[in-house]
């Protein structure tokens, strides 16, 4: 199975990364403007006014240094899970991304491996203190 891996350095301690990687409200900081948390703890992320919504699960949490979503449904995202790993040197967090369990390579993704490229640099802004928003607004990219 494929996986897409990722890393970035960010300028803020793990502290202040672990909120943007492990709530929904964090998710929105970056990721998706239209962020909805449901009873059952189920975080859904609206992309393109919901034409495409994500089901993910926080399935573990270790503060500062792990957060592991579930894929619950989408396109080929279905049982796949978004790892984020975090260390600490002098002050600075690396961040090592995996979107893992994926059936194939597809040319999907392909694509996601790139949106993901982009959204590692959305949460160094944010944790950073330099937010650039979310990627994706409720209509559409937000670039």
């Amino acid at each position: 199975m494929p996986d897409i891996r990722l890393s970035v350095q960010i300028d803020a301690p793990p502290s202040e990364v672990y909120p943007l990687i492990s709530s929904g409200s964090g998710l929105s900081k970056w990721w998706a403007e239209d962020v909805t948390r449901q009873p059952d703890g189920t975080v859904d992320l609206g992309f393109f006014k919901r034409g495409l919504v994500y089901s993910v699960r926080l399935a573990k949490s270790a503060p500062p240094s792990q957060a592991e979503w579930a894929c619950l449904n989408g396109k080929e995202w279905e049982g796949t899970k978004l790892l984020f790993l975090l260390g600490e040197s002098k002050g600075q967090s690396y961040l090592r991304f995996t979107h893992a369990g994926w059936e194939k390579a597809t040319d999907y993704f392909v694509s996601c491996s790139t949106t993901w490229g982009a959204l590692m640099f959305r949460i160094k802004a944010a944790a950073e203190g330099r937010p650039r928003g979310p990627l994706f607004s409720r209509d559409g990219w937000a670039l």
